[in-house]
């Protein structure tokens, strides 16, 4: 499992999820996790949730902490597994008083957080974003890290650590267990 924080600004517009996207823009080969902070914007065509296209959702802030995953399997449900994982991970490394709910992050009333799970042809991909900073005109309340009195960075080198250390335990696990008949 490879991780990495990107420097500088970089804007989210669900163009991340396709495939091969931490390759092609950083050269990182296999499954990975890349952190980056910047903007978000989500298209509509760009939009994976079809609830969010239905309800014609605006998914956007002016700046957030991003975690973008790929996985080379094929399987939703372990992306969607993989997806709440990472959220208890962001969840733990939060003040008490923020709760997780599935795959999205609360305080009080305002969520902090946008997720999204998905296949390409090749591979499963998440996204989850923490606001940095309150989004507004999204039709929800919103809180974000300031809010809790944390910078960005730190909270990304402490997840990408923790989710790379819980992939290669779950494959530990996986390859040292003798079948029972």
């Amino acid at each position: 499992m490879k991780t990495h924080l990107a420097e500088g600004r970089i804007d989210y517009d669900g163009t991340p999820l396709r495939s091969l996207w931490a390759y092609r823009t950083f050269g990182i080969q296999g499954d990975s996790l890349v952190a980056f902070i910047g903007g978000c914007e989500i298209p509509f065509e760009h939009m994976a949730d079809l609830e969010d296209l239905r309800l014609r959702s605006r998914i956007a802030s002016p700046l957030m902490l991003h975690f973008v995953a790929e996985h080379f399997d094929l399987d939703l449900e372990k992306a969607v597994l993989r997806q709440r994982l990472l959220a208890a991970l962001v969840r733990e490394r939060l003040p008490e008083g923020v709760r997780r709910e599935g795959d999205d992050l609360f305080l009080g009333p305002g969520k902090l957080s946008i997720s999204i799970a998905t296949l390409t042809p090749v591979s499963s991909k998440i996204h989850f974003g923490i606001n940095v900073e309150r989004a507004t005109d999204v039709g929800v309340e919103t809180r974000a890290l300031r809010d809790l009195g944390l910078e960005p960075a730190p909270l990304a080198r402490a997840v990408l650590d923790a989710y790379a250390a819980e992939t290669e335990g779950i494959l530990d696990a996986r390859t040292r267990v003798r079948g029972v008949p």
